[in-house]
């Protein structure tokens, strides 16, 4: 941690300062040319023609002094230009010129402190120290007290050099920057993140989401080759499908009369429909009546808050009716992530509302049981089907500078090595020979007798995707290539994703609009106020404790409450959003 919190223009002049020195001898100096990406020969350290690793393009049993090349250097040549847009391959600020230790505060979770106690012994940030010769040092807040922890944390002024998921600043990051904690990198990101600048400005969208509306560069964020495949939706058990020997449902009718069959068959509670963890925030069925879990775009380009929409109360009477015929799992409002998968694969669940990613592992790979995706099921015949995810090529990651980092240039040479070709590499797919290799294209891929698919420790490929690669990070996150889950032999679940993503409008899904921190601060009071009524009133009215009719108690009372004004602070930010 550094000393008490400086002005920001004090902080801007530390810019130029320097530091570490881990690296190898064969890997390339600051002073040098970037390495070339082609399958052909490129520049090395003395100005001679490095060798060329194409040749391990396809190779599936690479010698261990080509393992040893790929791992301990920065020849990216084997890597091929695999989407519209070419990674950057500046290497220029690695090995770093003196030696440096960053602090770098970032949260933890459950799977990846299974996996790994302690992150500073995550094995892809320690090929990243070797790499870059920038040497991390990880403060890593106990599990369930991240907020707590940040909030003192900044309450202090005693900061790390580096935070990750900075967005947690009350007002968020643009808040950070004028209250003094977070650095402004407008004026540094081209000269010091050359790899970032070039990865972000290669597409508009990438451009637009990862700047404010006043064109402040204010952290660095995990940002996509594209638009990642939506991962939440309706999912069903084959054997249900057969059992009842009805085909997958399209319309809400459909699901209704799907469901009832279901029940019939010995299914006790069909619809395992949920509220703790996301079920109803792509509008699996609310959406089909337009009462969108929370703030969406109209058909106008306006904003809307979904739980005020015109059809809420045919919504509210479908659901309390399909309750009480017993059709919900009757813990639906309660039940947290590990009640709702035990019921999954009980047989009293026919239809889940979830990701196809978990339920491979949980459904088919644990237990054998085959299952299919339903569309977001639609009033009438021949609509269609809507949802509301859409990630705008960027991933819910980012990383923000500190005003107390003693050596900025240092601090943004770690963070853009994520955004070179090499970085991609290692942080979606680990290591090269024990976890990943190299197919025809150059796009990496896990060996089937890799660490990834033969964990020593028996741990399940939900738990891998933390042990052997990041899974969410400040870096190119290529979801589609790199999640094993997706890419495992006989795993669908990306079918299903592409699916989804490909046969659903998404055109309501409100875009990652920036918020000035005192419209932050407001959006925050209301927001809390305006969720805490819907889900109260929401669920009392779907397991009967209220009529439908209460509803228009609850219209009224979000009006007072500031809806509109909520309303009002979204469609303001949303159309500086769309002046970018």
């Amino acid at each position: 941690m550094k000393k008490k919190l400086v002005s920001l223009l004090l902080a801007v002049g530390f810019v130029c300062s320097v530091l570490p020195g881990c690296a190898k001898a064969d890997t390339v100096p600051a002073e040098t040319e970037p390495i070339g990406t082609s399958a052909g020969s490129s520049p090395s350290a003395n100005g001679q023609e490095e060798e060329s690793l194409g040749t391990l393009r396809g190779n599936k049993a690479p010698t261990e002094e080509e393992i040893r090349m790929v791992n301990t250097t920065l020849n990216d040549s084997y890597l091929g230009d695999v989407f519209e847009e070419t990674i950057p391959s500046d290497y220029a600020a690695y090995p770093y010129k003196e030696d440096i230790t960053l602090d770098i505060w970032m949260p933890s979770n459950s799977i990846l402190s299974s996996v790994c106690p302690d992150i500073n012994d995550q094995r892809v940030f320690k090929q990243v120290e070797e790499l870059t010769g920038i040497k991390l040092n990880f403060i890593v807040p106990t599990l369930g007290e991240e907020s707590t922890d940040f909030n003192l944390m900044i309450a202090s002024g005693d900061l790390p050099d580096i935070i990750i998921d900075a967005g947690r600043y009350t007002g968020g990051i643009t808040a950070g920057i004028s209250e003094g904690a977070y650095l402004d990198l407008t004026d540094l990101a081209d000269k010091y993140m050359p790899n970032y600048s070039a990865w972000r400005n290669s597409d508009e969208e990438r451009r637009k989401t990862t700047v404010s509306d006043e064109g402040i560069i204010g952290a660095v964020y995990g940002i996509a080759p594209y638009n990642e495949w939506c991962w939440f939706g309706l999912l069903i058990k084959q054997e249900a499908l057969d059992k009842t020997g009805l085909p997958v449902p399209e319309t809400v009718d459909e699901l209704h009369d799907f469901l009832t069959a279901c029940k019939e068959a010995g299914y006790s509670q069909p619809l395992n429909y949920g509220s703790t963890y996301g079920q109803i925030f792509t509008g699996i069925i609310n959406g089909a009546y337009g009462v969108w879990d929370w703030t969406f775009v109209d058909e106008n380009g306006k904003v809307g808050w979904g739980p005020a929409q015109e059809n809420a109360k045919e919504y509210l009477s479908t659901m309390q009716q399909w309750y009480q015929e017993g059709l919900l799992n009757t813990d639906w409002a309660t039940a947290d992530f590990n009640q709702r998968m035990a019921e999954a694969v009980s047989d009293d669940c026919a239809v889940m509302m979830d990701s196809p990613d978990t339920m491979w592992g949980y459904w088919k790979e644990d237990n054998g049981i085959d299952f299919v995706a339903a569309l977001n099921p639609v009033l009438n015949k021949g609509d269609t089907s809507r949802q509301t995810y859409r990630n705008f090529k960027r991933s819910g990651s980012n990383a923000a500078i500190t005003t107390q980092c003693e050596n900025v240039e240092a601090a943004m040479a770690f963070l853009d090595f994520a955004y070179t070709k090499k970085g991609w590499e290692i942080y979606n797919f680990g290591s090269y020979g024990d976890v990943h290799l190299i197919d025809e294209n150059g796009m990496p891929y896990y060996n089937p007798d890799g660490l990834m698919y033969n964990d020593p420790d028996n741990q399940p490929v939900s738990n891998l995707i933390w042990k052997y690669r990041i899974h969410d990070f400040a870096d190119i996150r290529d979801e589609h290539h790199s999640n094993p889950l997706i890419t495992a032999e006989g795993s669908y679940s990306g079918e299903i994703r592409q699916y989804w993503t490909e046969n659903m409008d998404s055109s309501v899904t409100m875009p990652p609009v920036t918020l000035t921190p005192e419209e932050s601060a407001r959006e925050g009071e209301l927001g809390t106020v305006l969720s805490t009524m819907r889900n109260e009133y929401f669920s009392k009215i779907i397991m009967g404790q209220l009529p439908v009719d209460a509803y228009d108690e609850f219209l009224e009372k979000a009006k007072q409450q500031g809806m509109d004004e909520f309303i009002n602070i979204w469609q303001n930010a949303l159309d500086r959003y769309n002046a970018r």
